[in-house]
């Protein structure tokens, strides 16, 4: 891709995402040498590639896989996006597992709430069929439900990267010891025996842990602290309103209350990766307040 499509493509992503100005810098002192990074490791690998981005809610994972994957299409490299928010179950999945295992688990967030094997058969399309066109799984919050095949975008496969993203992609369980204490009020008054937070820990220690294994290298968007996730997170549902308003589904929103509910679901594993990760990612890129870039290791 010319660098001039690239930089078309650039300003494109900023408007509709609606960043500040000062991102391009972001861009090229953090993203640029993290693209050459991974496409350093493709070519000394020869095979495709998949490159897994963790961070909190609101962290930017999204917005930093669209611009790793617009420039490394500069360097000659396919791309495909994955996002872990794609593999969730549906609605109706979620309510037999509320059934048959905890009421918790109705609401979609945490590991045991997404489809495992949906994302191994993907990222195995996307990196080993050959000219096959592999569909991306989509999932609409808003609906609360996967996107039926007809609205999905086809990627020719093997594509060279394949950029992974979800709030725990490659986070590890906790040991056994640390969920016997409620950390919130949602553990404490729905959780009191800690089955929902043991089930949920179950689930990441095995199948999600086949999942990780896929990983070739692991980027964590660090968070200053999970005081900083509810303003990042309702900042993410502002834009989403925005968005469900001019589709007339405005009534799809969360409230302050809901949001905060909802938070807690995401509380102790996100407060975990943050503490344990750091240590062990390939490439750690240390965020402030303000989603400003304070430090970057490993790139």
């Amino acid at each position: 891709m010319p660098e001039q499509d690239e930089a078309a493509r650039l300003d494109a992503l900023i408007v509709d995402e609606g960043l500040p100005s000062g991102f391009r810098a972001t861009v090229d002192t953090v993203l640029r040498p993290l693209a050459r990074r991974i496409a350093d490791d493709r070519r000394r690998l020869g095979r495709s590639m998949i490159a897994g981005l963790c961070g909190s809610q609101g962290s930017g994972k999204s917005t930093f896989a669209a611009v790793l994957s617009i420039l490394l299409e500069t360097m000659g490299l396919t791309t495909a996006i994955l996002s872990l928010d794609d593999l969730y179950l549906t609605s109706g999945e979620r309510r037999a597992l509320a059934r048959d295992r905890h009421p918790l688990f109705a609401i979609r967030g945490p590991p045991g709430t997404h489809d495992v094997a949906l994302g191994e058969r993907t990222l195995g399309a996307l990196t080993e069929d050959r000219s096959a066109l592999v569909d991306l799984p989509r999932f609409d919050k808003a609906s609360d439900t996967r996107l039926r095949p007809d609205a999905r975008a086809g990627v020719k496969a093997p594509v060279d990267v394949v950029l992974f993203e979800g709030w725990c992609v490659g986070a590890r369980p906790q040991p056994a010891h640390e969920l016997a204490r409620a950390i919130n009020a949602l553990e404490h008054d729905e959780d009191a025996e800690g089955d929902w937070r043991r089930e949920v820990n179950r689930a990441l220690g095995a199948e999600y842990q086949t999942l990780f294994s896929r990983l070739d290298l692991l980027v964590l968007l660090q968070a200053p602290g999970f005081e900083h996730v509810r303003a990042w997170r309702s900042l993410q549902e502002r834009k989403l309103a925005l968005r469900l308003k001019a589709e007339g589904r405005a009534d799809k929103v969360m409230d302050a209350a809901a949001l905060d509910r909802f938070i807690m679901y995401y509380e102790r594993l996100t407060r975990w990766i943050l503490r344990e990760m750091p240590g062990r990612a390939d490439v750690v890129i240390r965020l402030g307040p303000d989603h400003e870039v304070v430090e970057m290791s490993g790139a």
